[in-house]
């Protein structure tokens, strides 16, 4: 409901607006002699002085501001602060009050509107009186018509709302049909000020076109194309809907315009040419387009489902839980046969298989666990060449001022690269591996000696790959926060990275 109560309001603010532009526009492209004679002909024809601020501008400025200014406080102070919370007394007075605020306005706004009025009655007191009575109805009319729309908002929200939010298709037609609403509403409050000719034929073209588009949309073409593809059946329906349309709309225009009706016998008939050059041909074209559009989208789905289908069934087939247990097991045969190397290289894979079933998927995780699969790592490589007294790993760690949340393995590909092309078993090696923080920013960084490799080593090439693969991934979570230095010659290898985590 809240929702809807902004709704309401930009609607009423826009419609408000509309029409206070509508007024203004004609003083600013026209004289002001071409004004008095448009609007004046009354008070000259009663002998009447007219001056068109005094007695059209600013009373018609004045009625809309009054409309405007009493929907807003009855709709959104009376009604759900006090009339909903059933707090009768202070919401009974604060409605009459407003009313008659409202009427005094109109009444006010209409003793100069229709000042010519003056030279109809005989004594003052007489046109008084009119002014009075046409501002009882006024306000009389405007409150059924609130009356009304409360009635119509309630029922909608008692009885389809709910529906027409959970059907997808009645949700793009209720969308659909307010942009139509609001194209017309648009239309009418620009006409009404300019041209009641005008005016009169956007009220019959806008909903009758809007209406014979709906049912060729919605009912029609989809008939024809999912259910009886009768051509003859097709042609039927097709006329039925626009002679229907035309003719019910041609009636209500009728019974409003009694004095012209030729003039609405000729505008029936061009809203059925309208209709069927129009409406027609390109509502048959959005149809078959949106036709393709869903055809589309229900592919993809099903491949999406399918690709999902084929994730489910790997995963199956590469049980974590399996993995884990197998490690377990053989974590405690080591355990049996005193192989205290095998088992903490076992133990130390299962927390790295861990974190990357767990934590992996995660948007940001604690620098600290990133540090311990960091430290997993090493500790893994270091049991690989623990043999090897001319390699020599250095890790300088320093985790205080360290709390802080970073994107996983993030830092870990700068390592990988390190063992892969700064270990040689022939060679002396080194590899020195440092980080540290403030409160503000992670320092990390790596070295490591570079060894050339064989002809025939497959992972000759492959260096960079994956430090590519890091550099986009700090391009997108990080932007103008992190700084990448690379320096490398032929037998050394050194990173530096700062990342800003402060925003």
């Amino acid at each position: 409901m809240d929702q809807f109560r902004k709704m309401e309001f930009g609607v009423v603010t826009g419609i408000f607006l509309l029409l206070m532009f509508s007024l203004l526009y004609p003083s600013i492209v026209n004289n002001v002699f071409e004004l008095q004679s448009r609007y004046g002909h009354k008070f000259s024809q009663y002998h009447q002085v007219f001056d068109y601020y005094i007695h059209y501008l600013l009373p018609s400025m004045a009625r809309i501001i009054l409309v405007y200014v009493t929907f807003l406080a009855v709709n959104f102070i009376i009604v759900p602060k006090f009339l909903e919370q059933k707090r009768w007394w202070p919401g009974m007075t604060l409605l009459f009050t407003t009313m008659l605020m409202f009427f005094i306005g109109i009444m006010v706004a209409n003793s100069y509107y229709n000042g010519y009025l003056l030279g109809v009655y005989k004594t003052v007191r007489g046109a008084h009186m009119h002014f009075a009575k046409s501002a009882f109805i006024s306000t009389i009319f405007y409150a059924v018509v609130y009356v009304v729309y409360c009635i119509l908002k309630n029922a909608y929200f008692d009885y389809l709302h709910k529906y027409m939010t959970s059907n997808a298709y009645y949700r793009r037609m209720g969308r659909e049909l307010m942009v139509s609403a609001g194209i017309l509403l648009l239309l009418l409050c620009l006409a009404f000020n300019d041209s009641w000719d005008f005016f009169w034929v956007v009220l019959f073209f806008g909903p009758t076109l809007i209406a014979v588009a709906f049912i060729l949309f919605y009912k029609v073409f989809p008939d024809y194309t999912n259910v009886h593809h009768n051509k003859k059946i097709f042609t039927r329906d097709i006329v039925l809907t626009i002679a229907a349309v035309n003719i019910l709309m041609g009636i209500i225009l009728g019974a409003l315009m009694r004095r012209h009706g030729e003039w609405v016998a000729a505008v029936m008939s061009l809203g059925t040419v309208c209709c069927v050059l129009g409406v027609l041909p390109v509502g048959w074209w959005l149809f078959k387009s949106r036709q393709k559009q869903d055809a589309t989208v229900v592919n993809l789905q099903k491949a999406l489902g399918h690709s999902a289908a084929n994730l489910d069934v790997l995963r199956a087939q590469i049980n974590p839980h399996f993995l884990f247990n197998a490690l377990n097991t053989l974590y405690g045969t080591a355990l049996q046969e005193d192989a205290s190397r095998t088992s903490e290289g076992i133990q130390k894979l299962g927390d790295m298989m861990r974190f990357m079933l767990h934590d992996n998927h995660l948007e940001k995780i604690p620098l600290d666990k990133e540090v311990a699969y960091l430290q997993n790592y090493i500790d893994l490589q270091r049991l690989r060449v623990l043999s090897s007294p001319d390699i020599l790993i250095e890790v300088n760690i320093d985790e205080s001022h360290c709390e802080h949340d970073i994107a996983p393995m993030l830092l870990i590909p700068f390592v990988e690269n390190a063992f892969k092309h700064g270990i040689s078993l022939r060679h002396r090696s080194r590899i020195v591996i440092s980080l540290s923080c403030n409160s503000d920013q992670i320092f990390f960084d790596v070295y490591n000696s570079v060894h050339q490799r064989p002809e025939n080593d497959p992972e000759r090439d492959s260096m960079g790959i994956g430090l590519n693969n890091v550099k986009e991934r700090l391009a997108l979570l990080y932007p103008d926060r992190h700084e990448l230095s690379i320096r490398h010659t032929a037998t050394e290898f050194f990173v530096h990275l700062t990342i800003d985590v402060s925003r």
